[in-house]
């Protein structure tokens, strides 16, 4: 980074048409600590990042945390590494929607916002939320609401 920090910084500003600083983790370190009065976190030091020594004296706390996660859609082994009988290879594609429903949408059950992780032919669904935990194995398809279809990344 030391040798491209030049280069990266002249082409930004070129390329960009909103203004672009460099800053130092002294600055970051300053901007946290002695005017926003925050704990060392990512996301504090974004936030000092963001508003920089300049900035405002006081920032209002947000009520909520968004969680983004990237997933996959595609699942690129085509068949299953072991061959049944006869040489017939089975294949290691499930259908794109069972009952209505894909993967990674995300949808409401009884109350609770979560992701669909799993789905089975019989529309019984695996649930979980962003951070891995498990809110239901083998719902069923009709005690789901959709929320939203699924895109590459999943917000939370």
């Amino acid at each position: 980074m030391g040798i491209m920090r030049k280069t990266l910084m002249l082409r930004l500003r070129q390329q960009l048409a909103i203004p672009v600083y460099e800053t130092r983790g002294y600055i970051t370190k300053y901007t946290r600590v002695e005017r926003l009065h925050l704990p060392k976190s990512h996301i504090n030091d974004a936030l000092a990042i963001a508003i920089g020594p300049n900035g405002p004296q006081k920032i209002t706390r947000a009520d909520r945390r968004y969680t983004i996660k990237p997933v996959r859609h595609h699942n690129r082994q085509l068949h299953k590494a072991t061959t049944l009988k006869g040489g017939i290879r089975k294949s290691n594609q499930a259908p794109k929607y069972v009952k209505g429903f894909r993967l990674f949408d995300k949808a409401l059950f009884e109350g609770k916002e979560c992701f669909i992780w799993g789905r089975r032919s019989s529309g019984s669904m695996l649930l979980r939320r962003l951070d891995g935990s498990k809110v239901k194995d083998g719902a069923g398809f009709k005690k789901l609401t959709l929320l939203e279809r699924s895109s590459s990344y999943l917000v939370s």
